[in-house]
């Protein structure tokens, strides 16, 4: 005899369903194009209802102090009611390909030769060149948690407004503003995953530990500098 699905007790809360997604072609995305326009490529890639709760959500800002004094507004965004396992799914899986590809961070290699190459332009008289190849794999190390389209952007804004040679603190603050776009939406992705994720779900749902912390963790620090 076959086996009857087993019905939900009268009164019982109807568990969620959530569906496996579509396969569909990857984020669109063009570094040379203006920032309002990447957004709106990226936004119009998401499902339906991603971009709604995407639109729908809250913003608070605050004020920052450093060392120094005022150091400008954080931007903490939070979901709207309601956010469902389908949602989390959906928004694991666009902060997944967000961070996999368009944010993935640029290899050693190209790294190296950026830096190299910028630091061309502005030779350091008296540096050996033992010496300036030790300084561009600091650069190369402090860098490497960018992607290397906002590396080359960064680069290539130096050079046009700059007449001198960088500091790796001002370069890393190009490089953050050229994706930081991109982080805020990645970050806001990881806020929904993280709030239609049960406990239950994950041991159930084959997320697994490391990667619901990762999210939680990201989603704890959805905050912005605001220039």
């Amino acid at each position: 005899m076959a086996a009857q699905p087993r019905s939900t007790p009268p009164g019982a809360p109807t568990p969620s369903v959530v569906t496996h997604l579509p396969s569909r072609p990857p984020l669109p995305f063009d570094p040379a194009a203006p920032v309002h326009e990447r957004g709106l490529a990226l936004a119009s890639a998401l499902p339906v209802p991603l971009r709604n709760l995407l639109a729908a959500g809250r913003v608070e800002r605050r004020p920052r102090f450093g060392d120094r004094g005022f150091d400008g507004l954080t931007e903490e965004w939070s979901p709207p009611d309601g956010v469902t396992g389908q949602h989390a799914l959906m928004a694991r899986r666009a902060f997944d390909e967000l961070t996999g590809s368009i944010l993935a961070p640029a290899s050693p290699d190209h790294l190296l030769a950026r830096v190299l190459a910028l630091l061309s332009h502005y030779p350091a008289k008296g540096t050996a060149p033992e010496v300036e190849h030790l300084v561009a794999l600091d650069w190369a190390e402090d860098l490497g948690e960018f992607p290397a389209w906002a590396v080359d952007a960064a680069a290539r804004t130096w050079r046009r407004t700059q007449k001198w040679r960088p500091s790796i603190a001002e370069m890393r603050a190009l490089c953050e503003e050229a994706c930081a776009p991109e982080w805020a939406l990645a970050r806001r992705l990881s806020v929904i995953a993280a709030a239609g994720s049960a406990p239950g779900d994950e041991a159930g749902g084959g997320i697994g530990h490391g990667r619901a912390g990762r999210l939680r963790a990201l989603a704890g620090g959805a905050v912005r500098r605001m220039g």
